[in-house]
């Protein structure tokens, strides 16, 4: 049993993954089949105490080989190859995960679990301040996680774990691991390493550090997608017509640019240092570390605004970039007490100091800090007669200001608390778990504003939010290792600062953004029904989903313009969604260690959502299926896959359609100490017939395309 997934017993809404050996087929999808002779790992996913957690149904969990081949500037997309998966991709330098095509305040990106303490769940613009070349092992829980992770993991939580705190003493006394890449199409270089050293038989100490630098992206066609060229096409005819050939030659310009998608660089390091003592009776351990990026944002052609008075000269704009900074600290301690009631106790803390600054050209536009803690207390309960749990308590606080002449949003303070308890109760081939959780959250502001009118009345905004959360899952074990079973949860989440307070423009998204003071709960049914598990050389894991909502929280454009920008605004509204998402792999040629083996697996998602009038949900990623074939001999292995995405016709209002795509990926493998260490240098090609591709999930799709053909070395060095 690995000991390294994360502090326990997660609570229904902020908790953690969960160290230890689960029956369930949940497997590590780097060993999805027999490549460099791995055996097929069981995932680890459920706290100490709690064997089975079935009420995550849907779980991925990527390391290894396919963690330094699919690793990526961004966490967002780093794993978009698993299932029910998207991305925001709003541009290389700031993506997100898209879960069951929830993102946003729906998702919950964790590190050792605990939240990221960062502004990255508040706007897609915001760069997710994890740097995945420092990451061990990346967990994709899917499911009814509002259980396990809070109100803000409806559609369900992303986990990166990595060594800051150590977990174990290194076997030899020191462990060494780094990673470095490069990818053609952005001419991306970049590098991680890791150290951990006994100090002492019980003390380990560790360093990290990361460096990545990226140039414009360039893409496999047109920058901008048909609608939009046709707009600036359009433009250039009357502004000809009407004897305006500079703007004219400028919107030519626009719709006509391809290969290379301007202001899309990046520039990102990270430095991490922590410190635990581990014995028998437990562990304590802290860390700190420190992330620096600086990101260019591509430009919607005909997003500009005026910053000055009537009248008074229009300055011209320079490109839009990002700065961020993060100072974080971090601590985790373990009692074992064993035995009794109680078998352990847990105590996991994190400190964060944000800040990011939007520059317009050399001039700073918008400043946003964020101070933020988490804490998390968690009673493990000791195993007695197959009936096992965790209780806990949970808090969080957030200080968010932001200053300049774009702050869109007025400082606030947001504190939330809560207490949870899961259990579980194994009764031979039936299983049962539940789980409660109450929260109560506090958002407060002195300058909230009242109208559309900058200079209009502001107003002090107090508001508490109480909120039951639960669920309820059975399973059955139809054979030894295959399980069918079913989730119902009700979930219950209080609307965010950016949803109650937004008004004004804000340029990195390039909208005029509103919100909604006087919004309620957002509250919703779910229920899962599910079937995983191995039969024979197949191993399968397919769910079935569906929630329904009241008072649903979305943003939508509304057509409407204020100073020069697209106005987006928050509603509220009843919505459903319904979806199904699925992997399947299966051992065609097992030559056992040091033979010719041959795999392959299928992966498809699927989700339907749609307001209470009968609308489309915005940004919700179509029907797309991906399946690969693998192959090794000995030392050596390889992929070839084929992602195929079809046309997302079912819009809401004022969005565009997104044309269907196919990509083509392979890979070649190389274990050059031999196919048991981790050691490793991967050649891999990307969008290999370099097709012009768009994600329906992301805001900017539309002058944002994906990657061209991107040729990638990476290797992994581990000893």
């Amino acid at each position: 049993m690995k000991f390294s997934t994360i502090l326990l017993a997660t609570s229904i809404l902020a908790a953690p993954a969960f160290a230890q050996t689960s029956d369930h087929a949940e497997r590590d999808r780097s060993s999805r089949n027999p490549v460099h002779g791995e055996t097929v790992e069981e995932v680890v996913i459920s706290a100490p105490g709690v064997e089975r957690l079935d009420l995550l149904a849907g779980t991925s969990v990527v390391t290894g080989d396919e963690l330094v081949r699919d690793i990526r500037g961004q966490i967002g997309d780093s794993l978009t190859q698993l299932p029910g998966v998207s991305a925001t991709s709003f541009s290389p330098g700031a993506s997100r995960p898209v879960l069951r095509g929830f993102q946003g305040e729906r998702v919950r990106v964790l590190t050792d679990g605990l939240g990221t303490l960062d502004a990255s769940n508040t706007s897609t613009d915001h760069a997710v301040s994890i740097e995945p070349l420092t990451a061990e092992r990346i967990e994709v829980l899917r499911g009814p996680a509002v259980l396990l992770f809070g109100s803000q993991a409806i559609g369900g939580a992303v986990n990166v774990l990595d060594r800051r705190i150590p977990r174990a003493v290194p076997e030899n006394g020191f462990h060494v691991d780094a990673i470095g890449a490069y990818g053609s199409a952005a001419d991306e270089r970049g590098g991680g390493a890791a150290v951990d050293f006994a100090i002492t038989p019980q003390i380990v100490a560790h360093i990290d550090g990361s460096y990545r630098k990226s140039n414009d992206l360039r893409v496999g066609g047109y920058v901008l997608s048909a609608p939009l060229r046709a707009e600036q096409l359009e433009i250039a005819e009357e502004e000809t017509d009407e004897g305006n050939l500079d703007e004219a030659a400028e919107a030519l310009e626009n719709a006509n640019r391809r290969g290379r998608l301007p202001n899309s660089g990046t520039r990102t390091y990270s430095l991490g240092g922590g410190i635990a003592l581990i014995n028998d009776g437990g562990s304590l351990g802290f860390s700190a570390g420190y992330y620096d990026t600086n990101y260019g944002v591509p430009a919607r052609p005909g997003a500009h605004h005026d910053h000055g008075a009537p009248g008074a000269p229009v300055e011209e704009e320079g490109p839009v970039t990002i700065g961020l900074q993060q100072f974080r600290a971090d601590m985790r301690g373990e009692v074992k007490i064993g035995g009794g009631l109680i078998d352990a106790l847990r105590v996991r803390v994190g400190y964060s100091d944000y800040e990011h600054t939007e520059f317009e050209g050399d001039e700073v536009g918008t400043v946003f800090y964020n101070e933020g803690f988490e804490g998390r207390l968690e009673l493990v309960q000791a195993n007695r007669n197959g009936w096992r749990g965790v209780t806990g308590f949970q808090a969080f606080t957030r200080n968010f200001n932001a200053v300049g002449a774009e702050a869109f949003v007025p400082k606030n303070v947001t504190d939330q608390y809560g207490v949870f308890t899961l259990q579980e109760v194994d009764l031979g081939a039936i299983g049962l778990e539940g789980a409660l959780r109450y929260e109560h959250t506090r958002v407060r502001s002195n300058t909230v504003k009242l109208d559309l009118d900058e200079d209009g009345p502001t107003a002090p905004f107090d508001r508490r939010f109480d909120a039951f959360s639960g669920a309820i899952g059975l399973s059955y074990a139809v054979a030894p290792e295959v399980k069918v079973g079913f989730n119902v949860s009700r979930a219950v989440r209080a609307p965010s600062a950016e949803e109650l307070f937004s008004n004004g423009p804000h340029i990195a998204t390039q909208a005029y953004e509103v919100g909604n003071p006087n919004f309620r709960t957002e509250k919703s049914w779910g229920g899962e029904v599910y079937a995983r598990g191995v039969a024979g050389p197949v191993r399968f894991q397919i769910t079935g989903y569906a929630n329904w909502f009241d008072d649903y929280i979305y943003e939508v454009a509304t057509g409407d313009e204020i100073d020069e920008l697209p106005v987006f605004q928050f509603f509220q509204s009843d919505a459903r969604y319904l979806g199904v998402e699925g992997e399947v792999s299966t051992t065609f040629i097992d030559g056992g260690e040091g033979g010719f083996s041959l795999g392959g697996n299928l992966v498809a998602d699927y989700v339907n959502a749609e307001l209470g009038d009968g609308s489309a949900v915005p940004r919700i990623p179509p029907f797309r299926v991906l399946a690969g074939i693998d192959a090794s001999q000995g030392a050596f292995g390889g992929r070839v896959e084929v992602e195929h995405a079809i046309r997302q016709t079912r819009v809401a209002a004022f969005e565009t359609e997104t044309p269907a795509f196919t990509l083509v990926n392979a890979s070649l493998t190389w274990h050059p100490l031999g196919e048991q260490r981790e050691t490793a240098i991967i050649l891999s090609a990307n969008n290999i017939f370099d097709v012009d591709a768009r994600r329906h999930a992301s805001f900017t799709k539309d002058f944002v395309p994906l990657p061209g053909r991107d040729i990638r070395v990476s290797a992994r060095l581990s000893f």
